[in-house]
């Protein structure tokens, strides 16, 4: 007998670690050719290069996870806070509560017996749940979780630094400044398009949109670098 009714996979069920992660691979990839670049254009040699670009790999992913481990907590200790809120609320004023949900269902569209039925159903199911849901917005699946961005953003971000590590080993010397930048641009395109890909946005948008802000950062970087014409060995 065929089920009457089907399921769906919805990209909002990814937001959670995709802009994270999104997040992570194009700054991995923007500030560390960037910084690459403008060093490159300074006069640095191959070797300050290498090895400023592995600390800023491992700086940067670092920054990136407690940067959005912090941000991520806030965001969650906010719902948490709302949560008990409406808990203690529920508690003291259910029919204020009751009347609060009903409302919210007659602006949606339901006429008044309707809204009333629905929230009165609600509530005898999970009442926190249907305020969190419907008055609040907190849902399951795009709640705030801290420690699953901030492994996303530092993984994303190392695997973004790799792209500027590899030029930097295996171009000459003579191109390492062109080079670097060319391959930066190109991994952003890359990046722009699965992220786009996984988002369910258009991959040829998504691709242009960080490729154009990948290259105004790595042309400034290589202009400040150029003021300098230091060598640093």
């Amino acid at each position: 007998m065929p089920h009457s009714y089907h399921i769906e996979k919805h990209y909002m069920e990814r937001s959670g670690w995709l802009r994270a992660a999104v997040l992570g691979a194009n700054d991995g990839i923007i500030s560390v050719t960037s910084l690459v670049v403008g060093m490159a254009a300074s006069g640095a040699s191959s070797q300050t290069l290498l090895i400023a670009c592995i600390a800023g790999l491992i700086s940067g992913a670092a920054s990136m996870a407690a940067g959005e481990y912090i941000s991520v907590k806030s965001q969650q200790d906010i719902e948490k806070s709302d949560l008990k809120m409406e808990a203690r609320e529920l508690e003291l004023h259910p029919e204020l509560e009751l009347n609060e949900l009903k409302h919210i269902y007659m602006k949606r569209g339901l006429d008044s017996v309707l809204a009333t039925k629905v929230a009165e159903q609600l509530t005898l199911h999970n009442a926190l749940d249907a305020h969190a849901r419907d008055e609040i917005g907190i849902f399951e699946h795009t709640s705030a979780r801290p420690f699953t961005a901030a492994f996303s953003s530092a993984l994303a971000f190392t695997l973004g630094s790799l792209f500027p590590l590899a030029s930097i080993l295996w171009l000459p010397d003579q191109s390492l400044e062109y080079g670097v930048m060319i391959i930066g641009v190109i991994s952003l395109g890359i990046m722009g398009g699965i992220a786009s890909y996984v988002g369910g946005a258009n991959i040829w948008r998504g691709a242009f949109r960080v490729m154009i802000w990948g290259v105004i950062a790595m042309v400034f970087s290589s202009w400040i670098g150029s003021l300098f014409h230091v060598a640093m060995n």
